[in-house]
């Protein structure tokens, strides 16, 4: 893959679909369908989905995509591909709450190697640069103008007194079991794959997820935690998290800082 193209694609796309999600989301009203797993969709999913599948697809003919709103390709099998979630956080979209984002990422041989996350109601963008670092943008959001960026790495954690991170809608007993294991300074919750982003930035030291996701939820922000110095495990085992499984379904994991020093299951 050559990184110097995949990466101006990947942003431009993950803004035009931003703008398309804004302008649906400020709407007076939309649809909310259920999909057959139970989970939500709305119009807004599916408008980013035909975008950002369409813009790739044109960019990159001979790459595998997977993309959450086309089942199809949830029977592709490999561990080199470009996977995208349109609009990660459908409930906090369909509850008007901010904490949404776009995700695109290219994983090569099992490892999320390049992404982007947009949150465009906060209007944060993460993405790794070609060479691999991961940025945070500042500015307008552009397409074709990258704006003012600026590094970004993971704290050099106090393990006395530790940043947590966890999940705005699936915070549960098993979550908070796990957290308090740690010292604790304070603890905040996001949605979607901000919380990637928060331990990339060095807001939080550690994500632990002890619930359901699948790989496009988790690539993207994956890649930009890799590309600040970042590391996501499997919460068994402590074992690299690995893309291209069965089903492209996640084992529970944590997302953390590597000064970490982490807990056991």
């Amino acid at each position: 893959m050559d990184y110097e193209a995949l990466i101006p694609v990947m942003r431009n796309l993950a803004i035009e679909a931003g703008a398309k999600i804004m302008e649906i989301y400020n709407s007076d009203d939309f649809d909310v369908k259920v999909k057959s797993d139970d989970s939500p969709v709305t119009a807004a999913d599916e408008a980013a989905d035909a975008i950002i599948s369409a813009g790739l697809r044109a960019a990159f003919p001979d790459v595998m995509l997977i993309t959450e709103e086309q089942a199809d390709s949830h029977m592709a099998k490999g561990d080199t591909f470009l996977i995208v979630d349109p609009l990660d956080g459908t409930k906090e979209f369909i509850h008007r709450r901010g904490d949404f984002t776009v995700n695109i990422a290219y994983v090569e041989n099992g490892v999320p190697q390049r992404g982007v996350v947009y949150a465009p109601a906060k209007n944060r963008m993460f993405f790794t640069l070609a060479d691999g670092q991961a940025v945070e943008e500042a500015g307008d959001f552009a397409v074709g103008s990258i704006g003012e960026t600026r590094a970004i790495n993971v704290a050099a954690s106090d393990n006395d007194a530790l940043f947590v991170v966890a999940s705005k809608s699936h915070r549960d007993q098993a979550t908070e079991d796990y957290i308090n294991k740690y010292s604790v300074k304070d603890s905040k919750s996001a949605g979607s794959s901000l919380k990637f982003c928060l331990v990339a930035t060095g807001e939080a030291d550690i994500y632990p997820r002890v619930g359901r996701t699948m790989e496009w939820d988790t690539a993207a922000g994956h890649a930009v935690l890799l590309g600040a110095g970042g590391r996501v495990v499997r919460f068994d085992d402590h074992t690299p998290l690995a893309y291209g499984k069965e089903d492209f379904a996640n084992p529970f994991f944590i997302a953390y800082a590597p000064a970490v020093e982490l807990k056991e299951a």
